[in-house]
């Protein structure tokens, strides 16, 4: 089954050349195999842009979008803003990659460095504003360069929008954390339970009872 569906991702290595090479140098295309969270990337053109190579994980969106099971509403969201590890500001897009029973089995993603234009962004504000062009996710994406790195910064960061420092937290807002967590698919990711845990320095049967109560 796997040999299947790599070789049905691998049917889409053309595409990604083609879009590739229009957009030239500071245009990163990359093809995600969703069965392989910890390492999805199958293909990446331009990889300067973020610095990720092949056997790469998922981004932090992508497991939310994954989560969520996004790709039954549509077929794919367009323009919406992604960040690198070292600052460089993208306008990004993902096509969602489905089998003939509609089930995803990976995307094609899109990654546009608009770095330097929104330094001139009096006359293209409206190129950079990818919201603008189109309203695709209220999400920001973080392009992490290893599996560690998209956990440790999803987990972070969304224990830091609590405003509270963990060993201040009550156990109904660690729960709450954890929750938050499960919503972007952070979960799906072995070890995960394990690093929430430390963090919040609970059990990891506290965050599995947490996760189980709605």
């Amino acid at each position: 089954m796997e040999g299947i569906i790599q070789k049905s991702i691998d049917s889409y290595i053309p595409i990604a050349d083609f879009i590739a090479d229009i957009g030239g140098k500071d245009c990163e295309v990359v093809l995600h195999d969703v069965h392989n969270l910890e390492n999805s990337i199958v293909y990446i053109r331009n990889n300067h842009v973020s610095g990720r190579i092949k056997g790469g994980p998922l981004t932090d969106l992508g497991l939310k979008l994954l989560k969520e099971k996004a790709y039954a509403k549509k077929d794919f969201v367009t323009n919406y803003p992604s960040s690198t590890k070292d600052g460089k500001i993208l306008r990004s897009s993902t096509f969602y990659l489905k089998d003939d029973e509609g089930e995803l089995i990976g995307m094609l993603c899109v990654n546009m460095d608009v770095t330097r234009a929104k330094s001139m962004k009096d006359y293209l504000e409206e190129y950079v504003g990818g919201r603008e062009v189109e309203q695709g996710t209220d999400d920001t994406e973080h392009l992490s360069t290893s599996i560690e790195d998209l956990v440790q910064d999803t987990i972070k960061e969304t224990i830091s929008d609590a405003g509270i420092p963990p060993e201040r937290m009550t156990p109904e807002e660690k729960m709450e954390r954890v929750q938050t967590l499960n919503s972007k698919g952070i979960f799906m990711i072995k070890g995960a339970v394990t690093q929430v845990a430390d963090i919040l320095s609970v059990s990891e049967n506290t965050v599995y009872r947490y996760l189980n109560k709605n």
